[in-house]
Parts: C-alpha cells; structure tokens; sequence
C-alpha cells in the first residue's frame, strides 16, 4: 500500500514550572492511503498531543524536539513555516477535534463555518461556498440542509454539531483526517452513527484516517490497524484482528478487561488498572507500565523494554515477550500466550 504520513522519533515535550513534561517520548508510526490507524490509550497518554502535532497545533509552553520528523507527500511538517502550513491545514489535513460545541465559533453560522475553508483553500467565492457548504452538510446527512447552513451551533443537537465539524473537516476532500475523541459525550446510538458516517465518507473519498480514543469498543468496526500508546510511547501495534484476538503486552489485556461485554452479568464488576500512569517530569527508565503490571521481573524497572516483532505487522515492547524471558505461565483472562 502507498504510504501517505511516515512520523519518526516524535518527541513533544511542555515546559512547565515544575518542570519539563515529556508528553510524547519517541514515537514511530506510519499511515497508509486509505486506511484507518486507531490510536487508543487511557486519558494522558499522549495520544491527542501525537495527533495535534502532526498539524503542528502544539502552543506554547509546547514544544515539539528538533529532531523529530513529521514526513507527508515529500515535506517534513515538523521543519515548514506557519505560512506553507497553513496551505496544509485543512485542505491536505484535516481535523475533528474532541468537542464540537467549543470547537466551532458560536458566533458564525454553520455555512460560513464550512464557506470558510472553501474560499481559502479552493478559490471559490461565497456564494460558491455557500452552496457547496450545504451539499457538505447534505452529505454528512443533516436533513434540510439548505435551512441548516443558515444556523448558528447552538441551534444544532450534539449529533448534529458532530456531523458539522466532520462536513468543515471534509469540505476540501482531504489526504488525511485525523478524528481526536470523535464520539466524546455522545449517547451510543449517535456513537455508532457518527463512526458509520466516517467509514462511508472514508469510502467515498479514499480518505486515510487517524482515529484517537480511548475506547476500544469505537476502533473494533472500523479500524484495519491499531496501536496502543502509554506514557508518551507506543508499547503494542497491529493489526486489528492481532490485537482483539492475540493481544500481547499487559496494559493492552487490561484495555480489552476494561470494556463491557455482553456476556457479563450486570452484577459483575469491570476490570480496572491498579495504580496511576508514572508522573512524565520524570520518566521511569525501564517500561513506564511496570510499576502496574501484575507481571513485572526485575529488568522491567531497569530498562525499557525491546521491540519483538510477533508478525509482520504485529510488534509488542514487552519484556515478558522478548526470546530470553522465563516462560511466563500465568494468564490474564486468556490474554498471555
């Protein structure tokens, strides 16, 4: 497959005055035209900064290193200017971010929302946009939407505001969208619409996908490859299948634990994480989830663990995984093999 973003040693650190975090540690990983890459991790993990720095949206007191690099159709974003990527930034890549009611302007209508980057990025002129705005929204499935372009974001449901910011996103048929947390407080039934819709439009118009949550339940329909971040690092990658039905590293069977099932009985208890994610003004040496992992050795504490390829696209940091490791017997619900 052709591959359309290649990040390599991603570090994105904040300066605060406590200290520096080092939100993002060294992060490697490659999207191909067309697909969908989910990147699923609990809240802090550094999974919305590796996305925010790929359209290079990190502020102040952010910072991302010099010598990571950010490489989409022959240009290192990480090196561009703020003019050259502004030429990028919703016409190339695009955008949905966590919540749609702070994300769109309250005081712009939802067509001139959409206008917008039409009469920046493709020359067309406002009322050119403005109807263009409206087949968006057509097709993002809002009904009248002719009716619709003319309202402002608070007169939009939660669905509804949703399905805009996914229309503002398209509306420049982008290379790649990134979704950061696109189902956040939505009821499951608006959930599965909204993942429905950005498969069908994906199909529609070859769009790659880069998918952040924190549920794996989202990514399970939609996502050909998913990688597991923690603490700043990606410790488990594969492809979907590998990592729902031959999970490796620990955190990612207690992710798989964490999520309701419909064989549970409604009494029963759901599995959580003991202990809190290591603090990243000083990261642990070794592997960042041995302090919680109910399997830890010693040389987990000591250094952080090698990459040990499973498959072809199945690769895991995990010392318990590693060709000289003791055979570890002990299972997590039929997650260690």
């Amino acid at each position: 497959m052709e591959r359309i973003l290649d990040v390599k040693n991603l570090k994105v650190s904040y300066h605060t005055y406590a200290g520096e975090v080092q939100s993002v540690r060294g992060v490697d990983f490659y999207l191909n035209k067309g697909e969908t890459l989910a990147v699923v991790g609990e809240s802090g993990c550094g999974k919305s900064v590796t996305a925010k720095s790929i359209m290079r949206l990190i502020q102040t007191p952010g910072e991302i290193k010099q010598d990571s690099e950010i490489l989409f159709d022959g240009k290192d974003l990480a090196k561009l200017s703020e003019k050259e990527l502004r030429e990028i930034r919703g016409s190339e890549i695009s955008m949905i971010f966590q919540d749609p009611m702070t994300s769109l302007n309250p005081t712009m209508t939802i067509g001139k929302q959409i206008a917008e980057s039409l009469i920046i990025h493709r020359g067309m002129s406002k009322h050119e946009a403005l109807a263009e705005a409206a087949k968006m929204l057509k097709l993002v499935n809002i009904p009248n939407a002719e009716k619709r372009v003319k309202q402002y974001p608070h007169e939009f449901s939660g669905g509804m505001r949703q399905r805009a910011m996914i229309a503002i996103a398209l509306a420049c048929n982008p290379k790649i969208l990134i979704a950061d947390e696109p189902t956040t407080a939505l009821d499951v039934t608006i959930q599965a619409q909204i993942m429905d819709l950005i498969g069908d439009l994906q199909n529609k118009l070859g769009t790659a996908v880069i998918l952040i949550t924190h549920d794996l339940g989202v990514v399970a329909d939609s996502a050909h490859r998913i990688q597991v971040m923690y603490a700043g690092k990606i410790i488990e990658r594969g492809t979907t299948d590998e990592i729902f039905y031959n999970p490796q590293h620990p955190y990612t069977w207690a992710l798989l634990q964490s999520v309701p099932r419909l064989d549970t009985g409604h009494k029963d208890s759901l599995y959580s994480i003991k202990g809190t994610p290591p603090d990243l003004l000083k990261p642990p040496v070794g592997c960042p989830f041995a302090s919680r992992c109910e399997y830890a050795m010693p040389i987990c504490k000591e250094a952080m663990p090698e990459i040990t390829k499973m498959t072809e696209n199945h690769e895991v940091s995990c010392w318990l995984k590693h060709p000289l490791a003791p055979k570890v017997e002990k299972s997590l619900a039929g997650g260690a093999k």
